[in-house]
């Protein structure tokens, strides 16, 4: 759990100790701030589907890209639906989603060993996923949800990157970024039944509280130690997964949360490219 936020630009980055002095790694998270949208989609939404102007969701854009040294034509989007879908990344991507339309659907989450491409996610609460391997060059990001962590998302970009790129998951970097956290998390019995079958560790799950409507007892899910859990049973190895800590709810002040906002906010990104 180690994080500090870079100020250098016009947009602050959120960045991982892990990855921040990795020469050849551009990566971060934003918050709220450094943006032109107003309302409850202050300042830096970039999100076009929140109802905000599309000028100001371009004018976000222009600003994190001078931020990080690349234009708006070389990010690339996903098109998150909660799956566990997973896209392979070329050149001939850049710009999708920003300065040119997706031609893709149902993917949230991208990986690519191209240089100068930006693999951008974007959260309120669920989980950023950020993946390097620093042999083979190979980069990750994730948009993981409950659906997606259950879906075992961040175990299907390794898996890919190992096929595709010859990665060995033990050289594999990976962050978790600004999302809601354990103690902020009710889900219902439903669901949670459905991590405890999927899942081992005993703190993913505890005991809430036991609903008046007589929808039975609630309980606190830890997504992030159900990633943790995830890249592990692929080989990661565990001084090289940093969760930040960031609580999205906890601080929806500076950060955007769906919870904590009835629904009312824009979108985050997490944000990976390589140099060269």
């Amino acid at each position: 759990m180690s994080y500090v936020i870079n100020r250098t630009g016009s947009v602050p980055l959120i960045q991982s100790s892990l990855l921040k002095d990795e020469p050849g790694l551009i990566h971060g998270f934003t918050s709220r701030e450094g943006g032109v949208s107003e309302g409850f989609l202050s300042s830096l939404n970039l999100s076009f589907t929140r109802g905000d102007r599309e000028e100001n969701v371009r004018e976000n854009f222009r600003r994190l890209g001078e931020t990080i040294g690349l234009s708006p034509d070389r990010f690339v989007l996903t098109d998150q639906t909660h799956t566990a879908n997973i896209r392979l990344v070329t050149e001939e991507d850049a710009g999708k989603g920003v300065t040119r339309p997706l031609d893709y659907h149902d993917v949230d989450g991208l990986i690519t060993d191209r240089p100068r491409l930006v693999l951008s996610v974007f959260v309120a609460d669920c989980l950023p996923v950020l993946l390097y391997d620093p042999v083979h060059h190979v980069i990750s990001a994730l948009h993981s949800g409950w659906r997606g962590t259950v879906g075992r998302i961040s175990g299907r970009a390794i898996r890919w990157m190992e096929e595709n790129f010859h990665t060995d998951p033990k050289d594999v970097r990976a962050v978790i970024g600004p999302s809601i956290c354990p103690n902020c998390y009710e889900v219902s019995q439903e669901l949670a039944d459905r991590f405890s079958k999927e899942f081992s560790s005993p703190s993913i799950l505890r005991p809430g509280r036991i609903m008046e409507d007589g929808s039975g007892r609630h309980f606190y899910l830890n997504l992030w130690e159900a990633v943790r859990e995830t890249l592990l049973d692929q080989g990661l190895e565990d001084s090289h997964i940093d969760i930040l800590g960031l609580c999205t709810m906890e601080n929806a002040d500076w950060l955007f949360s769906h919870r904590a906002t009835g629904g009312k906010r824009g979108n985050m990104a997490g944000i990976i490219a390589l140099r060269s």
